[in-house]
């Protein structure tokens, strides 16, 4: 068992661990107060896991309640929020209940927002079901949920009391959303560390799991704690989801966030180098990783397609937008960039 402290403004651990899904509850009941949770999942980790979840949460003495919703990228919208926040307040929830996240990046993201909104916040748990999850979106506290301008434009900084990984969940993913999670695992070593992303190339993720997330949950808190709201630092975190969140967007969200992410990196990285952002171009070394763990390189949308996608994006402000530029591995840098020549510094990422 691995545990890694966050010190944001609230103070919490993510325990990272094989088969602890029948020991949450009792976890659970060591970082909150709550007599009545609420686990909110859906359709597919719903047949997986709820059973255990739920069982060892009634045995830990909770009262239970669960809301299930259609997975996938397409309900992470205002409508499922809005039912989430209706079915607490129909299940008699008060400020000094909880409600646990049991799922994907998807499930984490919106029942993390309902938790933030719901009576202006209560306790909020963590179990991440996916890789993504694990590494990446569980860690941190942004929660949000898409509009149809865009990916992630309403949500708030709101961090869980705990997070939950059992990596033995990681077993049922199918080969696609475990690749899908391992773009941010690649992720992680270009920004941060080039020795971790050495480590991936010369070894099996899969084979190294426990190692794999804590790194990345270790690196990820570094940054949490120097910058929890994103007012700095933590935007290196967004390398490759400008032009991924655009290509997720052109796609109707039919691509999934990792491989758009992948894609962005890619990019991003031969952009960056082509308009002499930085010295050297990390865009073939990045896409060769990209390819050993099944990851797309390249994207068939224009330009200007993805640059129209783009002006939506979060980290636009007024007529700039940072863009996130490796200039070594394990050395990225934030730079501001006119809005009006993003079209053409994503085209020369393309070329």
């Amino acid at each position: 068992m691995k545990t890694v402290e966050v010190d944001a403004a609230v103070r919490y651990n993510i325990v990272i661990d094989k088969g602890i899904l029948p020991k949450s509850g009792d976890m659970i009941k060591e970082v909150t107060s709550a007599e009545r949770v609420a686990v909110i999942t859906d359709d597919t980790v719903d047949k997986l896991y709820s059973d255990v979840v739920m069982k060892s949460l009634s045995d830990a003495g909770f009262e239970t309640f669960k809301f299930v919703f259609p997975h996938g990228e397409k309900s992470k919208n205002i409508s499922t929020f809005s039912s989430i926040l209706e079915f607490l307040a129909e299940s008699g929830l008060t400020r000094t209940d909880a409600l646990v996240a049991l799922g994907g990046g998807v499930v984490g993201d919106v029942a993390g927002f309902a938790a933030a909104s719901y009576l202006r916040g209560i306790d909020f748990i963590q179990i991440p079901t996916t890789l993504l999850a694990c590494v990446d979106s569980s860690v941190g506290g942004k929660t949000a949920i898409d509009l149809k301008a865009g990916k992630n434009l309403a949500g708030a900084f709101y961090q869980p009391k705990l997070v939950i990984a059992d990596f033995e969940t990681l077993s049922t993913l199918t080969d696609g959303i475990f690749a899908d999670g391992m773009a941010e695992v690649i992720k992680y070593g270009v920004i941060f560390d080039k020795a971790f992303f050495e480590f991936l190339r010369d070894n099996e993720a899969k084979d190294n799991l426990e190692y794999v997330i804590t790194r990345c949950v270790e690196l990820k808190r570094d940054i949490v704690n120097a910058d929890e709201k994103e007012k700095g630092v933590r935007a290196l975190l967004n390398f490759g989801h400008t032009v991924g969140h655009a290509i997720e967007k052109c796609s109707g969200y039919k691509i999934p966030h990792g491989s758009a992410v992948a894609v962005g990196m890619v990019i991003i990285s031969r952009a960056a180098y082509k308009c002499s952002f930085c010295g050297e171009n990390y865009a073939d070394i990045i896409a060769s990783l990209n390819k050993k763990y099944s990851l797309p390189v390249s994207t068939d949308f224009s330009a200007s397609e993805l640059s129209s996608a783009a002006m939506a994006d979060k980290k636009r402000a007024g007529d700039k937008i940072k863009l996130i530029i490796p200039e070594a591995l394990g050395n990225c840098v934030i730079k501001s960039v006119p809005t009006s020549e993003l079209e053409k510094i994503i085209g020369e990422g393309l070329c």
